[in-house]
């Protein structure tokens, strides 16, 4: 009878002790909106080549921050920019001297509709449409570039009231594709064809990168995840050839 129990006793101790290494294997990881797709594909490598999983949240890096600061599982986070890492790191929450520019953003003016948005971006001052759409500037880097744009071609007075926002950069393509919005800002990895390095559909303008400032995306291990050796794992992967090349295919720019 005692011996039974023991072997039940240890069966369940076993058991826990998988439990508990399978979580460990696991890291929770918030990932800014824009990287979707391109991170999507670098957790199934990820996962493939060491045996470790990526539990991914895709949002707004704004939020994101908030989220962090108010205990939030998260073991990495993954911005839109490099300032909300620079927050979370100067606030406590991440381990010094982790952050790294893992991409760099491209801006991109598109609309479903083809023919509808010029190759210079011209509609924005000729053309007639009724809604532009855009990620919130206060809480998605995206949005904020995008006003940079519009500033720097002194449009911003002038378009403000057709504005349609998105909470982030996935709701403002959103609007877009659903035609709620006739055109938009998005990122590029948002609508290219990573196979063909084209716009999958539609029409769109390439913002040149001499209008806003260079959308650094920076990556950071948080605190949390310091123990889960997962999660810098994650981050070491992130900075591997293999985990660039997905980078690149998507539009992306690369740090030197």
């Amino acid at each position: 009878m005692f011996f039974h129990r023991f072997i039940r006793l240890l069966t369940v101790i076993g058991l826990l002790t998988v439990s508990m290494i399978s979580q460990a294997e696991t890291t929770i990881v918030a990932v800014a909106a824009n990287f979707t797709k391109p991170m999507t594909e670098i957790a199934e490598l990820f996962e493939k080549k060491t045996g470790y999983s990526a539990n991914l949240s895709f949002g707004a890096s704004g939020k994101f921050v908030a989220q962090i600061e108010n205990a939030a599982p998260f073991e990495v986070f993954l911005a839109a920019d490099d300032k909300t890492t620079a927050k979370v790191a100067q606030d406590g929450f991440a381990v010094a001297d982790s952050s790294f520019t893992y991409a760099i953003g491209k801006l991109v003016l598109w609309s479903a509709t083809a023919n509808l948005v010029d190759d210079k971006g011209e509609i924005l001052s000729k053309g007639s449409f009724k809604h532009l759409a855009l990620a919130d500037p206060k809480l998605a880097p995206y949005g904020a570039a995008a006003v940079e744009v519009l500033k720097t071609k002194t449009l911003f007075d002038k378009l403000q009231p057709l504005f349609v926002q998105g909470e982030n950069i996935t709701q403002t393509y959103q609007f877009i594709s659903t035609g709620n919005a006739e055109l938009g800002f998005v990122a590029l990895s948002q609508v290219i064809n990573p196979d063909k390095s084209k716009i999958v559909n539609g029409s769109a303008w390439q913002v040149p990168e001499n209008l806003y400032t260079p959308i650094k995306q920076n990556a950071v291990l948080l605190k949390k995840g310091e123990g889960n050796p997962a999660a810098p794992a994650l981050i070491q992967f992130l900075k591997s050839p293999e985990a660039k090349a997905i980078i690149s295919k998507y539009g992306y720019g690369l740090a030197n």
